[in-house]
């Protein structure tokens, strides 16, 4: 047996040594940080954050843009000043250039008396820019919009280096409070949270059942590919940036180092978001457990999330297993839109990726309502809506006027939020808006290592073709005159 534990060991050892190998091999060959890597802005602490109010925020917000353009935009070496790089002044997709700087924090009022409030809360690496979207579709409503910065973000992606979880779930609750100080009880508070902000806006939502912590309760949760649960690998993450102790091997605290060509959501990657994305998503799955339990789910709002079934960033599974299996008979929706199950893309599509609604989805009757957008048969690109009604087994089919664009196999995370006319982002900007460059209507072929972004950062789906129904199903959630 000794024998057996010390072969066991040596082996383990070996592995290990050859994983550091093989990561300080990864790190080198990599670009050199630039400075917005290496400086972090000052932030508020949740000390502070729980002290202030929205303009001490904004206040805050200010100085560390005026930092960053300080320490980093001022400072950039002569190789960084290229116009692929958002924190050159003189780049086309330089964020200070634009008529609003869609990193920052924003409020959007109605024309009239607000009817209710809703806060927004943005992703992981992501800015206030990805919910403008919806937070224009409430203002048109009538609502007063709050796009809250969450911290660490929008800034410099250094900024993500040292931030905790805890400190957006600050932010989240000050924003709460601005909202409340601005559109108080009765009239209807909303919280839209997208990616990481749904992790974050349900977090709050169960932090306010506790009638002792004196949280504003929301009436309604709307959550777009929420990170109800992230992949098992992100849980280890943080034993991927050790190396980054010795300073020769800095580089070891980030996942991914590439140039910073969009001017509204950090390309670089730090080991720290990953690691409090996984810490923040283990907390909200073992709340849910324990309200669960004590049967307070009942007193959550009801809560609309928009999901896509391929899905790399967050588990599309989690979202049915972790929250929607768990939750009781309160009227909350899951959307689910489906694969382009096209006859023309099937034989390439993996099983992996194609989760049928038979495995996905608990059996019929469930206690929330089930929502499938997918094609009408495998012979069209047209999609229909699939309806089954929370407490029923009966599918119920309305054709949509909408359809796949022939060259999208799926949905993406990153495509949720967003029209296919974003400016940014969109299959067919409308032109109304110049942000420098257009990351979604690119159909580019050529030879690698041409471009200095790789062809999976251009491949990627970043716009919802689906956005006008997302729109309507959300509209309907707002009450009316």
């Amino acid at each position: 047996m000794p024998k057996v534990l010390k072969t066991v060991a040596l082996v383990a050892v070996t592995a290990g040594a050859a994983l550091v190998a093989v990561r300080l091999y990864d790190i080198q060959r990599g670009p050199p940080l630039g400075p917005w890597h290496t400086h972090v802005p000052h932030e508020l602490s949740r000390a502070e954050l729980r002290r202030t109010d929205w303009a001490g925020y904004i206040a805050a917000e200010n100085a560390a843009f005026a930092e960053v353009r300080a320490e980093v935009t001022e400072r950039l070496p002569p190789e960084a000043r290229v116009a692929a790089n958002r924190y050159f002044e003189g780049s086309p997709i330089y964020p200070g250039r634009f008529k609003q700087d869609w990193n920052r924090s924003y409020v959007l009022e109605p024309a009239g008396p607000p009817r209710g409030v809703v806060v927004l809360l943005h992703g992981l690496t992501d800015s206030p820019y990805s919910l403008r979207h919806v937070a224009a579709l409430y203002r048109d409503h009538g609502f007063v919009a709050i796009g809250i910065r969450l911290p660490g973000h929008g800034t410099v992606p250094a900024g993500l280096t040292r931030v905790e979880w805890p400190d957006w779930l600050e932010a989240t609750r000050l924003a709460v409070r601005e909202a409340r100080r601005r559109v108080a009880a009765p009239l209807p508070l909303h919280i839209v949270g997208y990616s990481n902000g749904g992790a974050l806006a349900l977090k709050y939502a169960l932090d306010a059942l506790d009638d002792e912590q004196g949280l504003a309760r929301p009436d309604r949760l709307v959550l777009l590919a929420p990170m109800i649960g992230v992949t098992e690998l992100s849980r280890f993450a943080g034993l991927l940036g050790w190396p980054a102790v010795f300073p020769p091997f800095a580089k070891a605290a980030w996942l991914g180092v590439v140039p910073e060509v969009n001017p509204f959501k950090f390309d670089s990657f730090p080991v720290n978001a990953a690691r409090q994305s996984s810490l923040l998503t283990r907390d909200l799955q073992g709340h849910i457990v324990r309200e669960e339990r004590a049967g307070r789910l009942a007193r959550l709002p009801p809560i609309l999330s928009f999901q896509s079934v391929a899905d790399a960033t967050v588990s599309t599974r989690a979202v049915v297993t972790a929250l929607y299996a768990r939750l009781p008979a309160n009227g909350s929706e899951l959307v689910l839109f489906d694969l382009n199950r096209n006859i023309k893309f099937g034989p390439l599509l993996r099983d992996a990726a194609d989760p049928l609604g038979s495995r996905l989805l608990p059996p019929a009757p469930r206690r929330f309502r089930a929502t499938w957008i997918a094609n009408a048969d495998a012979d069209t690109l047209r999609v229909v809506e699939r309806t089954t009604e929370a407490g029923s087994a009966d599918e119920r089919t309305r054709p949509l006027a909408l359809a796949y664009p022939r060259e999208v196999f799926s949905l993406s995370h990153v495509a949720v939020p967003f029209p296919v006319t974003d400016p940014l982002y969109g299959l067919e900007p409308d032109g109304r808006e110049d942000f420098g460059i257009n990351l979604g209507a690119l159909a580019v072929r050529g030879e690698h290592r041409t471009l200095v972004v790789g062809f999976d950062f251009l491949s990627r789906l970043r716009s919802n073709p689906f956005y006008p129904y997302m729109a309507e199903r959300i509209a309907e959630t707002i009450p009316p005159n």
